[in-house]
């Protein structure tokens, strides 16, 4: 059944189905059933000794066994799912409001964004609304604020708070709404084309997508400790953001982990709302500028210990609200319905390698962020006092390569917000809106049907001329020296209309 349903999927999508070869033979079957039918043999025959005056048209149910008539009922099961996976439309699907899969068209695309954030939603949403149809190609899962467990409290235009992935969600219902289209895919590289031909696009499984303009809205991804509970209790007290989520530790304990001047920064932060802000740096003394360090000593709330590395986030699970997480008894029944939170660390002196445990209600790691950049080496020029990060004109979205445009945290290296990848997602659209007016391009399709409805029209006009014959023949605007050019003006204007 798992095999058929599987089928039905691939065949729902890429319209073909592979080839089933069951596991078993009806000989292996026959033979796996038959102790289970030799004990019910008398009975069936003296059953059928008895009844066999009589016809009936009702099967014998009982005389099957329990797998027999479980086997039955998949196969005829699947039997039903086939039939109606035969029988959809795909014209239903494309009507359907939720159905937003991408078609190629032949054509170069107006616009592709690449990256599912803030700053590539914002993106999408602007070029929809100018009529170029953008390409979002994106992983379904992935991304800093998708993976956030707590709630979005910095956003503004929430008036009820929102977590991560349901404020992703509600940007991505947005774009769809206005005509965009998305292709779960992640892009491996990205290239001109020569000779100032369309930028191409690689991606895993959909191969390669050209575009006239593309939006890179990668994002950064946070650098983490790799140590034990950290992973787990990300949303729980483990965070990379002190702006985002400090917050929600107001007038409690809290440790940042780093030395340079974002940890610098996070400290101070937190130690605006935290009762107590314990630096943890692997060294003697701070890589970050010397105004933020003193700030950082000199502040009464904040405690540096030096020549320290964490070993282990320690946590517990905190009570449920959700009755079916418990039973009658006030045991846990499913701890994947749990949130584990932070209630301290195992933390190791680097020099006499002396370990002990801190209490603390939150751990904010400030270690630097990665750009997803790396499939851009030797394509586009980099911000050089920020490795990995893309460099763009002052002002713009702009990159060194032409059509290409970099919003959110790919070219962020200071703010790294939702709010600011949003905004320059929309500037990002906006840059690539003009670079498109400014060079003429994305209508080869609209241009192709009017030169060809043009040629349809001066051919029929032509062809009236000849037929009318002589010099009283009536006047035809065809016939006129802008005849060309007002046929294919006429056209143009009469596809425009129609699409």
């Amino acid at each position: 059944a798992g095999a058929s349903q599987l089928a039905r999927k691939l065949k729902k999508k890429y319209k073909s189905a592979p080839k089933l070869t069951p596991r078993f033979s009806e000989e292996d079957r026959a033979s796996k059933n038959e102790k289970g039918d030799a004990g019910k043999e008398k009975a069936s025959s003296s059953s059928s000794s008895s009844n066999s005056g009589a016809p009936s048209n009702k099967p014998n149910l009982h005389l099957a066994t329990l797998e027999q008539l479980q086997e039955e009922l998949e196969k005829r099961m699947d039997e039903e799912r086939d039939a109606q996976v035969e029988g959809e439309d795909p014209m239903e699907q494309e009507s359907d409001p939720e159905f937003h899969s991408w078609t190629p068209s032949g054509y170069p695309e107006k616009m592709v964004v690449v990256g599912g954030g803030p700053a590539g939603w914002s993106a999408a949403i602007y070029g929809a609304r100018a009529g170029l149809a953008p390409l979002v190609i994106a992983p379904s899962m992935g991304g800093q604020l998708a993976g956030k467990g707590v709630d979005v409290e910095n956003y503004p235009g929430l008036a009820e708070t929102a977590t991560g992935p349901a404020l992703v969600a509600a940007m991505r219902r947005q774009a769809l709404h206005f005509g965009a289209t998305v292709e779960d895919d992640v892009v491996t590289s990205i290239g001109p084309s020569g000779d100032n031909g369309p930028i191409q696009i690689q991606t895993n499984t959909t191969g390669l997508i050209e575009a006239h303009t593309v939006i890179l809205a990668t994002g950064a991804e946070a650098n983490w400790l790799d140590v034990p509970g950290e992973w787990e209790m990300r949303g729980g007290g483990v965070s990379s953001c002190a702006t985002c989520d400090g917050f929600l530790y107001a007038k409690k304990s809290v440790i940042v982990v780093g030395g340079g001047d974002a940890a610098m920064e996070d400290a101070l932060v937190l130690a605006r709302t935290s009762s107590k802000v314990t630096v943890i740096h692997r060294r003697d003394q701070f890589r970050a500028s010397k105004v933020l360090a003193d700030r950082v000593l000199d502040h009464p709330v904040i405690e540096v210990v030096w020549n320290t590395t964490i070993q282990e986030i320690l946590g517990e699970y905190v009570e449920s609200n959700d009755d079916s997480a418990s039973s009658d008894d006030g045991s846990v029944d499913d701890l994947d319905q749990q949130q584990k939170v932070v209630k301290g660390a195992v933390v190791r002196d680097v020099s006499s390698g002396e370990t002990r445990t801190l209490k603390c209600d939150a751990v904010f790691v400030a270690i630097g962020h990665t750009p997803n950049t790396s499939f851009l080496k030797g394509v586009v020029d980099f911000d050089a006092s920020a490795p990995g990060y893309v460099q763009t004109m002052v002002g713009s979205t702009v990159t060194s390569l032409p059509g290409l445009f970099a919003a959110g945290d790919v070219a962020d290296a200071v703010y790294r917000q939702a709010i600011t990848s949003a905004g320059s997602g929309a500037a990002a659209a906006l840059d690539a809106e003009r670079y498109l007016s400014e060079n003429g391009l994305g209508n080869e399709q609209d241009d192709l049907e009017a030169e060809l409805l043009a040629e349809l029209m001066g051919d029929s006009a032509s062809s009236s001329a000849s037929s009318s014959g002589g010099e009283d023949a009536s006047y035809n605007v065809y016939a006129d020296d802008s005849s060309t050019a007002n046929a294919k003006q006429f056209a143009r204007e009469s596809v425009r209309a129609e699409l």
